[in-house]
C-alpha cells in the first residue's frame, strides 16, 4: 500500500527506497508492487524499468496480462519500442489495453507505420479497439499527414459509436487540423464531441489559428469560457502564438490582462508565449518588460525574443540578450545558438561571430545541424566562403537549410557557377529544394547576367520550361505563395534587363503583399530611369512620399582596431570627416590626372561608402584588405567609385551591400556589372 502511495503522490524515488527496504526485511512483493514500480519507472528513465523487469525474473513472479501490460507500457513510454515489442511476446496473451500500449507506444515513438501496423494486427486477431486505441492510432495518422487513413479510422470510430467520445473527438479534431486543408473538417469533428473539454477547445483554438483564420481563434477563446471550460497554459500559448502570427498588439494586451487577472503570470510556458507575443508584433520593450518580471526564465525565453529581435534587423540588441542569459546561468543551447549566430551574421563586425564559433567547438554544439547551418550561413555573408565550404562539409546529412546556405553564400561572393553547381548536387543528393531554394536559384544567375538561365531553372522545376517574359505565368504554377522577396527578385531582374512592362507587373503584384516595402518603389523608379524615362522615375518617387513610405538611409560600417565606425550620407559627424572628405577629393583629382573614366557627380560625392573606403585608406594599414557594410544596395556612381580606387591603389575593398557581396580589385569587381 505504500509504495502504492508515494507512487500516486509522483514521490517516485521514495517508492524504489520502499521497495528496497521491503527486499532487505524479507517481505515479498507481489504483482501489484511490480505493476505500480514499472508506472514510476517511466518517469524515473528505462535504467529503472529494466531493474524491475530483473527483479521479475529473479524473483520468478508469474507474468499475468495485468503485470505484462504494465511492463510493455513501461518501455513504450521509455521509447524502447524494440524491448517492448519483446516483452509483449514473452506470452501468448493479448488483450485491447496491451495492444493500446503497443499501438500509443509506436505513435508516440513517431514510429508511426509500425502503430499503424500494429492496428491491423490487432484487429486481424479479434480484438476489438476502444477509445483510446483509436486515439492512439489517430495521433499516428496526424504525425505523417495521413488524412485518407485518418478519415477511414473516423468511418471506423462512428461504426464502434465512439464519436462522441472526448478523447477519440480530440484526436479526430487534431488530426483534421494537422492534416485536412479545410477548416470545415477541423469544425466538424469538434461539433460531434458532446462535452468538449478545455483540450478538445486547444485544438480547436490551434486548428483555426494553423489554416490562417486567426480571429476565429479568438472567438473560440472566447466561446470557451462562456461554456465554463477555462484555458489551461497550452490554450494561452496557442492563442497567444495566433497574436503573434497576426501581429495583433491590442489581442496581446487583452491576453496579457487575462494572464495578470488569472493569476497565469508565474507558468513558464505561458510567460514565454507572451514574450514571443509581444516580441513577434514588434513590441520589444513590452517583451522586455515581461521577461524581466518573469519569476523564472529558460533558455526558451531568451531564444524566442533573440529571435525575433534578430528577424526585425537589430543584430546588435540580439546579441546584447546573450549577457542576460549569462546573468540568469543559462547556458546555449542548439537553437539559441543557432539564432545569436543569424545575428553575428547581420553585424559589421566578424570577432563576435568568431567567439560564437568558438564557443560551438568548446560546447560541443558544433554537431547540431541547426548550428552547422548558422555557422554556413555566418562564414557565407561575412564573405569567407572558404569556411562556409568547409563548414558545409563536416555536415553529415545537409537539409535544404544547409544547401540553401551554401548556394547564398557562393552566389552572394560572385561564384555563380559554384552556385548552381552546388544546387544541382542538391538534387544529385535527392534534398527536395523548397521555396527559398527557388529564389536563390533566380537570385545566382540574375546577378551573375544568367537571367535566362535561372528562369530555365525555375521553370523546370515545375516541369515546364520559360523565360523571363513567362515569368508570371511560372510563378502562379509554384507549389507555394510566392512571396514579396520572389517579386522584389524578378523586379531586381527586370531592371537588370530593361523589361518595363513585367518590372511593372511585378512591382504591383509586390506592393500587393507588403505595400510598405520601399524596396518595390526604389527599384521601379530605377528602372525607369535607367530606361530614360526618369519622368516616370520622379512620379514613383513622388507616390512614394505622398504614401508616407520612407527609403531606409544609406548607411555604411567598417571596423577598424576592433572599432565599428558608421558613416550616413552626407553625415558630417565623423571626427575625421574633414580628411575624409579631402581624401575623397583627392581620389577624383588622380582619376582625372591618370586620365581614368569618372563621371563626377557632386550630389553623390559623399555617398556613404565613399566615406567608408576613404576612411578606410586613411586607417589601416598599407596593402590590407579593405571591408565595408552597407545596408542597402551600392549605387552605380559608388561601385565605378571603387573600381577605380582599386586601379590607383593596390588593395583589395569587400563591400558587402544590401544584395550581395562586391570584390573589388585592380578596377574590376566580381559582380561583372550585376547587382
Amino acid at each position: 500500500m505504500m509504495v502504492s502511495s508515494f507512487v500516486e503522490a509522483g514521490s517516485w524515488s521514495r517508492a524504489f527506497q520502499l521497495y528496497c527496504r521491503m527486499i532487505g526485511t524479507g517481505v515479498a512483493p507481489n504483482e501489484f508492487t511490480f505493476v505500480k514500480l514499472l508506472s514510476a519507472s517511466s518517469f524515473l528513465g528505462l535504467n529503472y524499468g529494466k531493474l524491475v523487469h530483473a527483479h521479475l525474473m529473479i524473483l520468478g513472479i508469474e507474468l499475468n496480462l495485468v503485470l505484462k501490460t504494465a511492463l510493455v507500457d513501461m518501455y513504450c513510454k521509455c521509447q524502447s519500442m524494440e524491448d517492448a515489442v519483446k516483452a509483449s511476446k514473452l506470452t501468448p496473451d493479448y488483450d485491447v489495453f496491451l495492444w493500446t500500449a503497443v499501438i500509443l507506444g509506436f505513435s508516440q515513438s513517431l514510429q508511426c507505420r509500425e502503430a499503424i501496423a500494429a492496428f491491423h494486427e490487432m484487429e486481424t486477431s479479434g480484438v476489438v479497439p476502444n477509445n483510446f486505441t483509436y486515439s492512439g492510432i489517430l495521433n499516428a495518422c496526424s504525425s505523417i499527414l495521413a488524412l485518407d487513413l485518418g478519415k477511414q479510422i473516423h468511418s471506423r470510430v462512428i461504426m464502434a459509436g465512439l464519436e462522441n467520445d472526448v478523447s477519440v473527438g480530440n484526436s479526430l479534431v487534431d488530426m483534421y487540423m494537422k492534416s485536412s486543408d479545410t477548416i470545415e473538417d477541423v469544425v466538424r469533428a469538434f461539433e460531434e464531441i458532446v462535452s468538449p473539454n478545455v483540450i478538445s477547445w486547444t485544438s480547436l483554438i490551434a486548428g483555426f489559428s494553423e489554416h490562417g483564420i486567426e480571429q476565429e481563434s479568438f472567438k473560440a477563446f472566447g466561446a470557451m469560457q462562456a461554456v465554463g471550460v477555462q484555458p489551461n497554459s497550452f490554450t494561452l500559448s496557442t492563442i497567444l502564438g495566433a497574436c503573434g502570427t497576426i501581429k495583433s498588439r491590442t489581442q496581446a494586451r487583452k491576453l496579457h490582462g487575462y494572464i495578470i487577472k488569472n493569476n497565469a503570470y508565474n507558468d513558464l510556458v505561458v510567460g514565454n508565449a507572451l514574450v514571443d507575443a509581444y516580441a513577434e508584433s514588434g513590441m520589444v520593450d513590452d517583451a522586455w518588460r515581461v521577461t524581466r518580471t518573469m519569476k523564472h526564465r529558460d533558455v526558451i525565453t531568451y531564444t524566442s525574443l533573440a529571435t525575433r529581435i534578430n528577424q526585425m534587423g537589430n543584430h546588435e540588441m540580439a546579441l546584447k540578450i546573450i549577457t542576460h542569459m549569462n546573468d540568469d546561468d543559462l547556458r546555449m543551447n542548439g537553437f539559441s545558438l543557432a539564432s545569436f549566430l543569424s545575428a553575428a551574421a547581420g553585424i559589421p563586425t566578424m570577432e563576435t561571430g568568431k567567439q560564437l564559433h568558438g564557443y560551438s567547438l568548446k560546447s560541443g554544439l558544433g554537431g547540431l545541424i541547426s548550428v552547422s547551418n548558422g555557422l554556413v550561413d555566418l562564414h557565407g555573408k561575412c564573405g569567407s566562403i572558404h569556411d562556409a565550404n568547409r563548414a558545409f562539409r563536416e555536415i553529415t546529412e545537409p537539409d535544404s537549410v544547409s544547401w540553401n546556405g551554401l548556394i547564398f553564400g557562393l552566389a552572394s561572393n560572385g561564384h555563380v557557377s559554384s552556385a548552381l553547381s552546388a544546387f544541382e548536387d542538391m538534387r544529385l543528393a535527392k534534398v527536395e529544394p523548397d521555396q527559398i531554394t527557388f529564389l536563390l536559384v533566380l537570385y545566382a544567375c540574375s546577378h551573375g547576367g544568367l537571367v535566362d538561365m535561372g528562369l530555365d531553372y525555375f521553370h523546370s522545376m515545375m516541369e515546364k520550361h520559360g523565360r523571363l517574359e513567362e515569368a508570371m505565368n511560372v510563378i502562379k504554377t509554384v507549389p507555394f505563395k510566392p512571396d514579396a522577396l520572389i517579386y522584389k527578385t524578378l523586379l531586381s531582374a527586370c531592371k537588370l534587363h530593361g523589361n518595363i512592362l513585367l518590372g511593372e507587373q511585378m512591382a504591383r503584384q509586390g506592393l500587393e503583399l507588403d505595400s510598405s516595402d520601399p524596396a518595390f518603389y526604389v527599384l521601379l523608379a530605377n528602372l525607369y530611369d535607367d530606361s530614360g524615362q526618369s519622368e516616370l522615375g520622379e512620379k514613383t518617387r513622388r507616390m512614394m512620399r505622398e504614401r508616407g513610405v520612407r527609403k531606409n538611409p544609406g548607411q555604411s560600417w567598417i571596423e577598424t582596431r576592433n572599432m565599428v565606425h558608421l558613416f550616413t550620407a552626407g553625415d558630417t559627424s565623423h571626427p575625421l570627416i574633414g580628411k575624409i572628405h579631402e581624401k575623397i577629393e583627392s581620389l577624383i583629382t588622380q582619376f582625372r590626372d591618370q586620365g581614368i573614366l569618372y563621371q563626377e557627380n557632386r550630389a553623390l560625392v559623399h555617398h556613404s561608402e565613399k566615406l567608408a573606403v576613404a576612411f578606410g585608406l586613411l586607417s589601416t594599414s598599407e596593402k590590407a584588405p579593405i571591408r565595408i557594410i552597407k545596408n542597402i544596395r551600392i549605387c552605380r556612381d559608388c561601385h565605378q567609385f571603387m573600381m577605380n580606387v582599386t586601379m590607383l591603389v593596390d588593395r583589395e575593398i569587400i563591400v558587402r551591400d544590401g544584395n550581395r557581396f562586391h570584390s573589388f580589385r585592380e578596377g574590376d569587381c566580381l559582380c561583372r556589372g550585376y547587382w
